[in-house]
């Protein structure tokens, strides 16, 4: 009778029926969870391979552009003054879309089909999964954004290599701006995961990227001049471009104090998120 006790009693204790094997919650199980969750969607394939789409060529548009306009009178001045780094980024700015885009499905994407009841059933600590996404997702679009920012350049400055603007790998900041870019590319979708986690929802969070990254900076524009000078450099979008910058001026952050800035935006984020996740129902 005792023996039935304790085996009763033990069975209890586990939750797990007897002959079947007792799995753990770890953070490495976390993470090849989420990374499995992310393959497994199209939308991971499209999304990226869009991302990596815009960076390469509208980069090598612009570089082919600046070629065929080199030496015309009708060249804008502040166009006249770009070089192979920054005509090759200027896929960029569309790039940073759709990998924001990717990172607000990743987190959102489980609240509008109801799948993250079953996540934090298995993870009930529930903080693991939102820096398990986090992690995942932020390397794969840091890889995407570098390699992009790598293969745009290549082609890039081929292009422009007999213009005012050329640039090869050797020359200083060259190799810092592209690894830059692809750092930033890489916080844009951590920062993507944490305004889906932090909205529940992929129509608000897209739209809190938009504003952020493309609708804020040409707001800020009509703000007057002193203000602009004070509050433009702090702003996410332009804090990451002084990440990739190649020089920059007194209205401008070194790429230094750009990183700092924009890696607090997105602990900002990650923060709201994580907030909301342990205070608030799922």
């Amino acid at each position: 009778m005792s023996t039935l006790t304790e085996s009763t009693s033990a069975a209890g204790n586990t939750g797990v029926a007897p002959g079947r094997p007792v799995y753990r919650v770890t953070g490495r199980r976390v993470l090849a969870s989420e990374w499995a969750k992310l393959w497994s969607l199209r939308s991971t394939w499209i999304t990226l391979g869009l991302g990596l789409l815009f960076l390469v060529v509208f980069g090598v548009i612009a570089s082919y552009r600046f070629r065929s306009m080199t030496g015309s009178p009708r060249m804008d001045q502040e166009f006249a003054r770009s070089t192979a780094l920054s005509l090759s980024l200027f896929g960029a700015n569309f790039a940073q879309l759709a990998l924001g885009v990717l990172g607000v499905l990743v987190t959102a994407g489980e609240y509008s089909t109801g799948m993250i009841r079953s996540t934090m059933a298995a993870v009930p600590r529930r903080l693991p999964v939102l820096w398990s996404k986090a992690a995942v997702y932020g390397l794969v679009a840091l890889v995407v954004g570098t390699v992009g920012a790598f293969a745009a350049f290549l082609v890039g400055s081929r292009v422009v290599s007999d213009t005012s603007a050329a640039l090869t790998l050797g020359h200083a900041g060259v190799v810092r701006g592209l690894f830059g870019a692809g750092l930033y590319l890489g916080l844009v979708g951590v920062i993507g995961t944490a305004l889906g986690a932090l909205l529940r929802s992929v129509a608000g969070g897209i739209t809190v990227l938009v504003a952020a990254f493309m609708l804020v900076p040409g707001l800020a524009s009509l703000l007057p001049s002193s203000w602009q000078d004070d509050i433009g450099p702090y702003l996410p979008s332009n804090a990451g471009q002084a990440m990739y910058a190649l020089t920059h001026d007194a209205t401008s952050l070194s790429p230094g104090a750009g990183l700092l800035v924009f890696l607090a935006w997105t602990v900002l984020a990650l923060a709201g998120a994580a907030h909301r996740l342990r205070r608030g129902d799922v």
